[in-house]
């Protein structure tokens, strides 16, 4: 990926090492979930570009607790959300203790809740706490798997739920949510912790409809719809969908439905100029993935250029022109079909055989 990723890389601000993703799919590919050792990043080299956003608990009386870290002698470490890039579809959430960002996860756990924590390069673990105006401090801690989707809770001492919530100085808002993409409780291992997802902000996602199956489609700049497919040796057209399930659609799978199947779409890595979108059968087997035009032509679909954790995919024609590609609902909800990217190395996963770049998601439309 070297030109690729000479590309991708130049609004990639901030490193983070994370996850060895898999893939979620009811026939059950086969995942990656090696050790990860996650970089912990100086702030000072941060450029002015990178915009912090504050996290909070919503009281359901309307007042704001603030989120922050504790370490066992009970010093506090501010919690933050980092834009590092031109996208807020996903954020991450970090630590500063000094001039170090930890990185925050859901760790594997028997507990009801799951629990929220952050951890230091050496294995050392801070509490993650809602900090009340009495001086209460109110666990963190995932209540609730909806998909990819662990909804994310401060709890108070009668069991109350207080939403969390990243804000922007200028008044954005999204949401912070468990992030996981791979089917086992265990995601990936960092710095000897057994991780069950990744804490990232992302866009509020809206009321969920009925619709369980998204139409995937490339606009035209005409204002036209051309159906993206993908497409095996044979030629044969098959259909690709994003998948809402479980009551929510921040991050939805893409598939490729193939003989009763439901394939993953994935960002293979490669040395191309844009990475290769393509689906994979549980044998390796690759399908090409391509948006069709009203006269025949069949138009690559690819990631062409990094923002952060998002890698913006688009269907490209034979003059080189981008088409954007998004996940549209029988109700005329639309969202983002972008690639998400979470790990450092090149490398996310290997699955079936194949090395993948990045996940293929459909994201909630962020103007």
């Amino acid at each position: 990926m070297r030109r690729f990723n000479l590309c991708f890389r130049v609004s990639n601000i901030i490193k983070m090492g994370i996850l060895a993703l898999g893939v979620i799919s009811p026939f059950g590919c086969k995942e990656a979930t090696t050790e990860v050792k996650e970089e912990v990043i100086e702030v000072q080299a941060m450029k002015p570009k990178t915009v912090i956003w504050h996290i909070k608990a919503v009281h359901p009386e309307g007042g704001l607790l603030k989120v922050k870290a504790l370490d066992r002698d009970g010093n506090i470490y501010d919690v933050k959300a980092i834009q590092d890039a031109e996208q807020r579809s996903l954020m991450d959430i970090k630590v500063l203790d000094g001039e170090k960002q930890l990185p925050i996860k859901m760790l594997v756990s028997e507990d009801k809740f799951i629990p929220v924590k952050a951890i230091s390069e050496d294995g050392t673990i801070y509490d993650v706490k809602a900090l009340n105006s009495d001086g209460a401090k109110l666990d963190v801690k995932g209540v609730q798997r909806a998909g990819n989707i662990v909804h994310l809770k401060a709890i108070n001492k009668e069991g109350a739920f207080y939403g969390i919530k990243a804000i922007s100085t200028d008044g954005k808002l999204n949401d912070v949510k468990g992030v996981k993409m791979v089917k086992a409780d265990r995601e990936t291992t960092i710095n000897g912790h057994a991780i069950f997802a990744h804490v990232k902000a992302l866009p509020q996602g809206g009321l969920v409809g009925d619709d369980q199956l998204w139409n995937v489609k490339a606009i035209h700049p005409k204002g036209t719809f051309l159906d993206v497919k993908a497409i095996d040796k044979a030629g044969n057209i098959i259909d690709v969908k994003a998948i809402q399930d479980a009551g929510q659609h921040s991050v939805m799978d893409i598939k490729a439905f193939a003989g009763g199947k439901e394939l993953p779409v994935k960002m293979l890595v490669s040395n191309d100029n844009y990475a290769p979108v393509k689906a994979i059968a549980t044998d390796g087997t690759i399908y090409d993935i391509k948006a069709l035009t009203p006269s025949g032509d069949r138009l690559d679909v690819k990631g062409v250029e990094r923002s952060g954790n998002i890698i913006h995919i688009k269907a490209i024609n034979k003059t080189g022109e981008f088409y954007a590609i998004k996940a549209i609902s029988r109700d005329g909800e639309l969202n983002d079909v972008k690639g998400v990217k979470l790990f450092k190395e090149d490398t996310e996963a290997e699955i079936n055989g194949q090395a993948v770049y990045a996940h293929i998601k459909a994201l909630p439309h962020v103007e």
